[in-house]
C-alpha cells in the first residue's frame, strides 16, 4: 500500500525495452541523433504545431530553466502561494534565473486567483524600478492540491499575463493525469489556451528520467540551447531520454498509464467517502487525493503497510482538521494495484 508519491514508482516495461533497444551500437550525441530527432517531430504532432522541445533530467530543471529563459532584470514570477516552484524546489527557480523572485498570488483550490493575479501584477508600476519588474506567471496543472484549472481558467490567466507582456508557463509534472481527467487534447490545454511554455513530464507516470520544456514559439527558444548547456541539463546520451518519450508516447500509452492512475484514485477516494473514519479533503480528479484520517487510525494504518505523507493544511484554512486528526497525501501511479486500494478501503473501514 504505497501511496506516498508516484515518484516512488518504477519504468514500466515498455519504457526499460526501449532503453535496452537503443543501448546498442552508435548514434550521434548532445541530441543530434536521430532517434531525438523523431521524438521532435512527435512532439509536433502531439500538440499540433511546430515546438521546440529539449529534454531535461528533472520536473525542477525543468521550470527552473524556462523561467531563466524569460528573464529580466529585477525578474518576477508570480506564481500560486502553495506551487511546487515556490514550496518544493529548494530555491532552484531563483538560483538559475540568478536571482529572480518568486511572488506568490492566493487562490482557492490551490489556484491562482484571476483577481488576485491582476491586483499583484499592478503592484509592479512599469517605471517603478525599485520593486523589479514581472517576467511569467506560471500555473500549475494538476496543482499542489490536485486540482485542475479548466480551459477556460487558464485563457483568463493567460490574458491577464499577455496583458502585461508576460509569458505564461504551466508546471506539467502530472501533465498526463491532468490532461486525461480533462478530457482536452495536449493543443487544448496548452498553447491554445495562452500556455507560452510547457514543463512535460513524464517520469512521474512510468518513465525512468524523462522530462522536456516545450516552448511553442520556436523563436522564443532560440538561446535555450545555451541555457540548458549552462544549467548542466544538457545530456551527452540524449537519445537515453529520446527512447523513453518514443515509448512513452506510442499508441497512447501515456495516457492509458495516467488514466489507470486516475482510476486508482477515484476507487481510493470511494472508499474514503465511504468510512466513517476519514473524509476527504477537498474534491479532485487525478492521481493525488487528500483525506482526513483520525490521527489514530492513520498510525495504524502506517502499522500494517501503509505509506503516505502528512500534509499541511492550505494557507488561510484554520479549521480544516481537527485537534485529534491528521491531513494526508495519497498518490497513486500506474503501477497501482487495485489490491493495494481495496486493502487500505478494508482497513480504514
Amino acid at each position: 500500500m504505497i501511496f506516498a508519491s508516484d515518484n516512488w514508482s518504477g519504468a514500466h516495461p515498455a519504457i526499460n525495452a526501449a532503453l535496452s533497444t537503443h543501448s546498442d551500437g552508435m548514434a550521434a550525441a548532445y541530441g543530434a541523433s536521430d532517434l531525438d530527432k523523431t521524438v521532435e517531430r512527435r512532439f509536433d504532432e502531439l500538440f499540433e504545431r511546430e515546438v521546440a522541445v529539449f529534454f531535461v533530467g528533472t520536473g525542477t530543471a525543468a521550470n527552473s530553466l524556462a523561467f531563466a529563459a524569460v528573464n529580466r532584470p529585477g525578474g518576477v514570477v508570480l506564481c500560486h502561494r502553495e506551487a511546487h516552484v515556490i514550496e518544493d524546489e529548494c530555491g532552484a527557480p531563483e538560483f538559475f534565473t540568478h536571482g529572480a523572485r518568486l511572488a506568490p498570488i492566493d487562490g482557492a483550490d490551490g489556484k491562482i486567483d484571476p483577481l488576485n493575479l491582476q491586483r499583484e501584477i499592478a503592484r509592479f508600476k512599469p517605471d517603478f524600478v525599485h520593486a523589479g519588474q514581472p517576467m511569467a506567471v506560471t500555473i500549475s496543472q494538476p496543482g499542489e492540491a490536485g486540482t485542475l484549472y479548466s480551459g477556460d481558467e487558464i485563457e483568463t490567466i493567460a490574458r491577464i499575463a499577455h496583458g502585461r507582456d508576460l509569458t505564461l508557463h504551466m508546471d506539467g509534472a502530472r501533465f498526463a493525469n491532468g490532461l486525461v481527467a480533462t478530457g482536452l487534447t495536449p493543443a487544448e490545454m496548452t498553447w491554445k489556451r495562452g500556455v507560452d511554455i510547457l514543463s512535460f513530464g513524464a517520469t512521474k507516470n512510468g518513465c525512468w528520467c524523462a522530462e522536456a520544456v516545450v516552448f511553442f514559439d520556436p523563436d522564443k527558444a532560440r538561446q535555450f540551447p545555451y541555457i540548458r548547456k549552462r544549467g548542466a541539463q544538457l545530456f551527452s546520451k540524449t537519445r537515453f531520454v529520446a527512447a523513453q518519450f518514443m515509448a512513452y508516447l506510442e499508441d497512447d500509452r501515456w495516457l492509458d498509464l495516467a488514466a489507470h492512475a486516475n482510476r486508482m484514485a477515484d476507487r481510493l477516494r470511494a472508499g474514503i467517502d465511504a468510512s466513517p473514519h476519514a473524509r476527504q479533503a477537498w474534491e479532485t480528479h487525478t492521481n493525488e487525493s487528500f483525506a482526513i484520517l483520525d490521527s489514530t487510525l492513520a498510525e495504524t494504518l502506517r502499522g500494517k503497510g501503509a505509506v503516505f505523507y502528512d500534509w499541511n493544511p492550505p494557507h488561510g484554512v484554520h479549521d480544516l482538521v481537527g485537534a485529534d486528526e491528521t491531513l494526508v497525501r495519497l498518490v497513486t501511479s500506474w503501477s497501482t494495484a487495485e489490491a493495494e486500494i481495496d486493502r487500505f478501503c478494508d482497513l480504514i473501514a
